[in-house]
């Protein structure tokens, strides 16, 4: 039975570059991001739960965000989840809402993040390559055990490596644009 499948290998191709796009919007620049606060969690109703379940989080100016908290008692939780997560963010409590100014970044800081963002993207690259070879691996099972012939093998090997050669371009392009937003604020 055939074992190489070209979308399964393409899903998961994507998925590196998805992964890789939602922790590059985790990183902080000088401007304000709502993505930015995805890793907070809130001890509310004597459970941890997501910043999202229990907020709405907005970016109503480029250098501030703004945290909406539905129940009012959960107020000082939900300053207490960001004040955790370590972001570098000082919460300014106003009723059921949480301000959070975003605090210039220094030069340093500047290059640490960007240097991040690369490594983001090679761990990317990194989990795109594991899928190729995956996906060669099966294809020389595939013609081994007589599924498929050696022309075959070779064309859809080919295939295979036009797949990891765009989605390591993506990868590569995301971590080029996320690090020129960091150093150029």
């Amino acid at each position: 039975m055939a074992q190489y499948d070209k979308a399964d290998i393409e899903r998961r191709m994507n998925g590196a570059v998805e992964s890789l796009k939602g922790d590059l919007g985790g990183l902080r620049t000088g401007r304000a991001n709502v993505s930015l606060l995805d890793p907070v969690v809130c001890e509310v109703y004597g459970a941890m739960m997501p910043l999202s379940q229990v907020a709405t989080v907005s970016a109503p100016e480029p250098r501030m965000l703004s945290v909406q908290v539905w129940d009012k008692a959960n107020v000082s939780a939900v300053e207490k989840g960001i004040t955790k997560a370590n972001l570098g963010l000082n919460p300014m409590t106003d009723g059921q809402t949480v301000r959070l100014p975003m605090p210039d970044l220094t030069e340093e800081r500047r290059k640490e993040l960007a240097k991040l963002a690369g490594q983001y993207s090679e761990n990317a690259k990194i989990a795109i390559r594991n899928v190729r070879r995956d996906g060669m691996e099966s294809l020389k099972a595939d013609e081994k055990s007589k599924d498929i012939s050696e022309d075959e093998r070779k064309r859809h090997e080919e295939d295979v490596q036009k797949l990891t050669d765009k989605y390591v371009a993506e990868a590569d392009e995301a971590a080029a644009k996320k690090e020129q937003e960091i150093l150029t604020q």
